[in-house]
């Protein structure tokens, strides 16, 4: 058997201890399939003396981060989370030194993978991300490989667990999400700031890695509109039940003669959809090609197991010499992602206000949608709330989103809308 693939394990947090103990447990698998061993030589991480249930004697303990890229190692794997700081400077020292680069760090690549794809090339080193997109789901590779022959009209789905725990549980149990997004935080499903997930941005990360993989596109993060699921209401939910849909926050991509088309938002999935059913802290991707179909990637999005078995899978790639242009194209074939007008996008859309309850409300809101331009397909009034206003529900035919967007401008300042209204599109 040939000699073995040397690695620098660069954090030791649940992922990084996770990978060490799948290669303990089934080392000689591993080695078969990759057709050599695979041996951590070196690992790092800021507090040495913290019991991780593994043993870390048998590997060199390196104090300086970005000295890992000066380890006697054939691949470094980048554990530490961040878009920027020690991840970044490990990144780039070791795809400069010929160093293979194994990272779960969707943020890193979401704001610097197009630079760090160059570097790598540059240097004829391997750069494998496989964990940092639904953990283990293997979606990368299946678009990267698998569909490589396809034009892929569009990419999307369910990207962040937290996110899609509240909302099944908020689904199962009718209640409210600051009560449920409590609960997720106390079972360990979210962060104590739990803002990345639940305002979109970690969904964002990973769909603008997505779509730079299926459409041949640099990496844009700075061109995904983002919004979250902070203020869904119980009632939406149930409003959504009663019309045949459940509420999700998808990410979407989608290719067109007008640009590229990203966004993360609440949609409501027809209960028929597969997406309706992900439930818990389940991931689950769509993938549309022109020869392949509908392609469905589900399964475990995060935790210990999933994306340490993920980060394995790129190193056996790794340890087999199978490895090409980390984003499936060379880096300099990519093309800029230059962003869709999302107005111009035809479909349709839930609304829902909060209206005091008086005469010639939903006059005001039908006129508005008139003026707009937006077809009604249906109008529903639920009654008073226990603060004393009135829940408006209106599902709009397919239309221009440009239009609802200038109806809800309208409305802006209007006495008879409380708050902020909720927009989201039904996903077709």
């Amino acid at each position: 058997m040939a000699d073995a693939l040397r690695v620098a394990l660069a954090g030791l947090g649940t992922v990084g201890g996770g990978v060490i103990r799948v290669l303990d447990a089934n080392r000689d698998l591993i080695a078969r399939r990759a057709g050599r061993p695979i041996e951590v030589v070196a690992v790092s991480a800021r507090d040495r003396a913290k019991d991780r249930g593994v043993d870390l004697t048998r590997f060199d303990w390196i104090d300086d981060t970005a000295s890992m890229a000066d380890v006697d190692a054939d691949v470094v794997v980048e554990l530490i989370g961040g878009s920027d700081g020690p991840a970044l400077a490990l990144a780039r020292r070791s795809l400069a030194s010929g160093k293979g680069l194994v990272t779960a760090n969707k943020a890193l690549l979401a704001h610097h993978g197009l630079e760090l794809a160059r570097v790598a090339e540059a240097n004829r080193a391997p750069l494998k991300f496989e964990a940092a997109v639904a953990g283990g789901i293997p979606v990368i590779k299946g678009l990267r490989d698998g569909a490589a022959a396809n034009v892929i009209a569009r990419v999307y789905g369910i990207l962040n667990g937290t996110c899609n725990f509240i909302l099944s549980k908020m689904e199962a149990e009718g209640r409210d999400f600051a009560e449920v997004l409590a609960e997720a935080q106390a079972l360990g499903f979210a962060e104590a700031d739990p803002s990345f997930d639940i305002d979109g941005v970690d969904a964002a990360h990973k769909l603008s890695i997505l779509a730079s993989v299926a459409f041949g596109t640099a990496p844009a993060f700075g061109e995904v509109a983002i919004s979250g699921i902070r203020h869904l209401l119980a009632a939406d939910i149930a409003e959504a039940a009663a019309l045949g849909y459940r509420i999700r926050l998808v990410g979407v991509a989608e290719a067109g003669g007008a640009g590229l088309l990203q966004r993360v938002h609440g949609h409501l999935v027809p209960t028929d959809h597969p997406l309706a059913n992900v439930t818990g802290p389940t991931n689950a991707v769509v993938a549309e090609g022109d020869f392949v179909g509908r392609l469905l990637f589900q399964g475990a999005g995060a935790g210990e197991g999933p994306t340490a078995s993920a980060v394995i899978a790129d190193l056996i790639d790794i340890a087999r010499g199978e490895f090409g242009a980390p984003y499936a194209m060379p880096a300099d074939a990519l093309a800029p992602a230059n962003k869709a007008d999302g107005g111009e996008r035809r479909g349709r859309a839930y609304l829902r206000f909060a209206v005091p309850d008086r005469v010639g409300v939903l006059a005001e809101l039908a006129a508005a949608m008139r003026d707009a331009g937006v077809s009604i397909e249906s109008l529903i009034q639920r009654g008073a709330q226990s603060d004393g206003n009135v829940l408006v529900v209106i599902v709009t035919h397919e239309g221009p989103e440009r239009c609802v967007a200038g109806a809800l401008e309208r409305l802006r300042g209007s006495q008879s809308v409380i708050g902020e209204p909720m927009w989201m599109p039904i996903l077709a």
